[in-house]
């Protein structure tokens, strides 16, 4: 295809990609007010509820069915073993439920999250606010939206004015709590204005991307957490890197997002890291950087 055919394909599966999302959150919103089969996968506090996992089969399916030759990556097919990995086909990057534990709860912060890459870059991030019918969505190169209106994050630099927002990853263990901890610790002594924790990674980036959270920084997320947040970060003026300060990767289950490269920047010193498995562990194809 010409770079223009190009161009309305991917404008079109985003298109469809928001129809599903919409699709996916009705069944989410009827699904709440049910009793729930809750278990485990990586610790006892990594839920997953029948719902994620008919959710995803939804949405699976209905794209699967529109866009046959094209591969896809699920939190749920993930978890019950199918490889995680990028490679230069048409994938899609889903989570199902993103903020599961809130739903077994009915705290509202819950969303579906659908990425798009091609060639191993991201193209498109359709997001859907369950419960709030709050829609965000970008395409590379043609800026980011909720419900239709441009977004624009923070231009804030200093710290001491910041809001920022993160979230604790499935590791409960005596070390991993005292990094977490010491992480928010130093954030605060530099004299944040706050930190918020609400159960949701693609929510709390949406934050970032509406201007409403200056940054968030999470180690121990998932691709499916981060792939469709990072292109609406990124239409939205923000950026989108790795706790290192470099490229984000993302398979490596970590990242800084925030409105300025000097918040970025700050954050990436300020961080000790948390050790996890990178989403493509048991795989010979390593992802390059999105």
């Amino acid at each position: 295809m010409t770079s223009a055919e190009n161009n309305r394909h991917w404008e079109e599966c985003m298109e469809f990609a928001v129809q599903t999302a919409r699709r996916a959150g009705q069944v989410i919103r009827e699904a709440v007010k049910l009793d729930k089969c809750v278990t485990t996968k990586s610790s006892a506090v990594d839920l997953v509820t029948e719902t994620d996992q008919q959710v995803e089969e939804l949405i699976i399916s209905t794209l699967r069915d529109r866009y046959p030759s094209h591969r896809f990556i699920g939190e749920e097919s993930s978890a019950a073993g199918e490889r995680c990995f990028l490679t230069d086909s048409p994938t899609w990057i889903i989570d199902p439920i993103d903020g599961t534990c809130n739903f077994v709860h009915s705290f509202p912060m819950v969303a579906v999250s659908i990425g798009f890459a091609v060639k191993k870059e991201l193209e498109f991030g359709v997001i859907y606010h369950c419960f709030e019918e709050t829609l965000y969505t970008a395409r590379k190169g043609h800026g980011a939206f909720c419900n239709g209106l441009r977004l624009q994050v923070s231009k804030e630099k200093d710290v001491s004015k910041a809001l920022i927002l993160t979230e604790i990853g499935a590791k409960r263990d005596p070390e991993t709590l005292k990094i977490f901890l010491g992480n928010m610790e130093k954030l605060l002594k530099a004299h944040a204005h706050g930190i918020r924790v609400i159960g949701s990674a693609t929510l709390a980036l949406c934050q970032v991307a509406t201007g409403a959270a200056d940054a968030y920084y999470q180690f121990g997320l998932h691709c499916w957490d981060i792939a469709a947040a990072a292109v609406i970060i990124r239409e939205a003026g923000g950026v989108v890197m790795d706790t290192s300060g470099g490229p984000l990767d993302l398979m490596s289950r970590r990242v800084i997002a925030a409105g300025t490269p000097e918040m970025a920047d700050y954050i990436v010193q300020q961080l000790h890291s948390i050790s996890y498995e990178r989403d493509d562990h048991d795989t010979d194809c390593i992802s390059t950087s999105c």
